[in-house]
């Protein structure tokens, strides 16, 4: 009788998703809609559109136009019924950007503060961004999904603590103490992941990808099926630490020598602009004899990756990261470039791009973990 009751549950809650996701994706629909295309009962529709409608993730407002007769209730979703945050800890910013369920970012919060965990001011910090942003947004708690926290670190099985994490002093730390003043529930994500799915979920194209993330540091993420591929141990798409100097390599802040990092993360390129990357393309299409040299050197790292890339997972590549978001006037010669390496003759203008998402693509990332959560167990 148990086994019976539990398959029914199961049944009720999988057709209440079916419904409401048929919703979501045609923006509004009227009950007959739903019964033709969805094939199911009037009662059972009827009584999951009340139960979707008193949970707030519809409304029945508006009507849809008969040629004849009277027009239809539509039923319509409320893209901003729920609401996650989605917070990014850097080495010079703070930033919390707060996301409804079609992966929008409704708003921002950005402020500079340098990074240091030790420093309790800072951990309040963290929270004050959070709260800033649900005040802005107006989100009540109830309909606060999470908070999800981007960290250029590797996470724990259980997600409760940062196994690694050298590029900023994050060795070791527990979620509960970086999310010490964010009284709401939170989970940490590692910040090359958070930004690659970013780029994939409203994207159906890039069911398969590789996300390169070069940014003060360099990170990548591997999407197979729509799902964040992490690997045995978390370490999936750790691309920044291929090594590719054989000799003389520069020492990586993982104390090896000649990691792609090294010669592919920004600082290689806004060093010579004062930290400053926008600053470096300025100059570079100006056609600063030193910019372009310091750019050749770096396009011979990256396009061999890209390729390795391509060769391991042939899937989507994208760009990201503080470089990726400036590369879109010369992708033309890097796919040049990376043709050059294929033996197979695949043009790399059919599967490598620039990011779509410019800005705070890890927060917003970060996010989505707890949308899809929410999503998945309507």
């Amino acid at each position: 009788m148990s086994a019976e009751k539990i398959g029914a549950n199961e049944i009720k809650a999988k057709n209440r998703q079916i419904i409401y996701n048929y919703i979501r994706e045609h923006g509004s629909a009227s009950k007959q809609d739903i019964v033709v295309d969805m094939q199911l009962s009037l009662p059972t529709i009827t009584s999951n559109l009340e139960l979707l409608k008193k949970q707030g993730l519809i409304d029945t407002s508006g009507k849809i136009k008969n040629t004849g007769g009277r027009n239809a209730t539509a039923f319509t979703y409320v893209k901003d019924a729920r609401t996650a945050i989605g917070v990014d800890i850097t080495a010079n910013h703070i930033t919390a950007v707060a996301v409804n369920l079609s992966g929008d970012i409704v708003r921002m919060e950005r402020q500079r503060i340098n990074f240091d965990l030790e420093d309790d001011a800072y951990l309040r910090k963290i929270g004050e961004v959070v709260e800033c942003v649900k005040r802005e947004a107006d989100i009540s708690d109830e309909n606060l999904l999470g908070v999800g926290i981007s960290v250029q670190s590797l996470i724990s099985d259980d997600g409760e603590y940062i196994t690694y994490g050298t590029a900023l002093n994050f060795a070791k730390r527990k979620r509960e103490e970086i999310a010490a003043y964010i009284p709401y529930r939170n989970r940490l994500v590692h910040d090359s992941y958070a930004a690659g799915y970013r780029e994939t979920w409203t994207n159906k194209e890039f069911q398969n990808a590789f996300y390169i993330s070069l940014s003060n540091s360099v990170g990548g993420s591997v999407i197979i099926d729509d799902a964040i591929y992490e690997g045995n141990t978390h370490k999936g798409g750790e691309i920044g630490h291929m090594a590719v100097v054989t000799e003389g390599g520069e020492l990586c802040y993982c104390g090896k020598r000649g990691c792609f990092d090294t010669v592919c993360r920004a600082g290689r390129l806004a060093g010579y602009t004062d930290g400053n990357v926008e600053e470096f393309f300025r100059v570079l299409e100006e056609g600063d004899e030193t910019a372009g040299r310091l750019w050749e050197e770096y396009l011979e790292y990256l396009t061999a990756a890209i390729h390795n890339v391509r060769m391991l997972f042939d899937g989507r590549v994208i760009l990201g990261g503080y470089v990726g978001a400036h590369v879109g006037k010369y992708l033309e010669d890097i796919c040049r470039r990376v043709d050059e390496r294929n033996p197979f003759g695949d043009r790399a203008e059919d599967y490598l791009v620039e990011c779509r998402y410019k800005v705070e693509a890890s927060a917003a990332g970060a996010a989505l973990f707890y949308i899809d959560e929410f999503l998945n167990n309507i």
